[in-house]
């Protein structure tokens, strides 16, 4: 009867602990965000956090408003993936793919990110961007925020699946084929959208498996801006991945495990700048995916910095080689109709050089580990009079290359 009553007394005092602290807090931070948001989800929110946000031997206020938190690199979210439990952190890839490196005499300047203005991440640490309660909140759940939903039509250019309504691209594609990887050098801007649930992107896609059979495999990495996802409406470098066409697998940057970063001085998620000006400077970096010889995992160098790796335990297809690659611009709509939501600079492909966006330099892995010039481009654009992509192939400095983009809804886009 006494141990009855000493724990009827100590749920007590739990429960009245939390009214008087934890309770107060709930009803004010539901109120700051919305009459819709209830108690129960601002739970969930938090215990997300905890989840995501792991805690910093250091702590970094960027200018733009991000927080970067200096994390143990052993205690990064990857390894909550249960295939990743007793995974060992590959700290350099065994080797790198030799081949041409094309510089251009244009010479676009190079890209750094903001957060660098004020420190830089301890050795044995990686730098990632925290997420905040404001930013999960305008998520509709908990549970979808930073992925990709299947019945939103994200990859339905694939060519397995034909193209639909709903996202809009720009792209070119490769031929079907064994692919290891692929570089890149992608020229950055930053494109406005029409409300803060769409986003504009560049990127590169490396695929295997089918939407058809729910076992699409994808690679992704780029920049984007999404202020439904950050907040604002900079441009920031992401990657993303997928094993089952997006059903239940993957997510954007470190939201989920995945994604084993090494490198102390990028953060994924983290605003690029500065971005090229509309008949001035242009600004780009360069993006390495491939496939290491040696382990096995999809490797993301970006310009002269190993950033980290897709283990390939976390794949089926992408486990042994991609059939597809693809590069350039997606516009999401929030709506049925058009939207003026800009891709890339804004501008069509026929202004050329520092006037559209353009991607350069595309090369793609092959079985021996060495880079080869991307060759019979398949462009996909199927909303021609909002955005276009065009391709070309330059002897010296540009080798393959395209230009891309639009400003979406126009006159001859209604």
């Amino acid at each position: 009867m006494a141990v009855n009553m000493r724990a009827c007394l100590v749920a007590l005092v739990v429960a009245l602990a939390f009214l008087f602290f934890e309770g107060p807090a709930m009803v004010a931070a539901t109120r700051s965000a919305g009459a819709s948001v209830t108690v129960q989800h601002l739970r969930q929110v938090r215990s997300f956090l905890k989840r995501v946000n792991k805690a910093p031997v250091k702590s970094i206020q960027s200018p733009d408003g991000d927080i970067i938190d200096c994390v143990p690199i052993s205690k990064q979210p990857a390894f909550d993936h249960p295939l990743l439990k007793n995974h060992t952190i590959q700290m350099q890839p065994s080797s790198h793919p030799g081949g041409p490196y094309g510089d251009s005499n244009i010479a676009p300047h190079l890209i750094t990110q903001t957060w660098h203005q004020n420190g830089k991440c301890p050795e044995n640490t990686i730098p990632i961007r925290r997420t905040r309660e404001e930013d999960v909140l305008r998520a509709s759940s908990v549970n979808w925020y930073g992925k990709k939903r299947p019945d939103e039509n994200l990859q339905k250019f694939h060519p397995e699946a034909g193209v639909t309504t709903g996202h809009q691209y720009a792209i070119a594609s490769s031929a079907a084929g064994n692919y290891y990887g692929t570089e890149v050098s992608i020229n950055l801007w930053k494109p406005t959208t029409e409300t803060t649930n769409e986003f504009s992107l560049t990127q590169l896609w490396i695929v295997a498996g089918s939407y058809n059979d729910n076992d699409l495999n994808t690679i992704e990495a780029g920049w984007q801006v999404y202020p439904y996802i950050y907040g604002d409406a900079n441009p920031r470098l992401f990657v993303y991945w997928t094993r089952d066409a997006y059903q239940s697998t993957g997510c954007y940057n470190l939201w989920c495990s995945g994604f084993v970063q090494t490198s102390n001085q990028i953060a994924v998620g983290a605003t690029l700048a500065p971005q090229s000006i509309y008949g001035g400077s242009q600004y780009e970096f360069t993006i390495l995916v491939w496939k290491d010889p040696g382990s096995g995992n999809w490797w993301m160098r970006v310009g002269g910095t190993y950033v980290g790796y897709w283990p390939s335990d976390i794949f089926t297809h992408l486990a042994n080689r991609a059939s597809l690659v693809q590069w350039g611009g997606e516009v999401a709509p929030s709506g049925n109709g058009q939207t003026s939501t800009q891709m890339g600079s804004g501008h069509f492909p026929g202004e050329g050089f520092g006037r559209a966006s353009y991607v350069r330099n595309i090369q793609t892995v092959d079985s021996s580990n060495y880079l080869r010039s991307a060759n019979g481009l398949n462009l996909i654009n199927p909303t021609p009079n909002c955005y276009k992509v065009r391709s070309g192939t330059s002897s010296n400095d540009w080798g393959t290359y395209i230009f891309y983009g639009g400003p979406g809804r126009n006159r001859n886009c209604p």
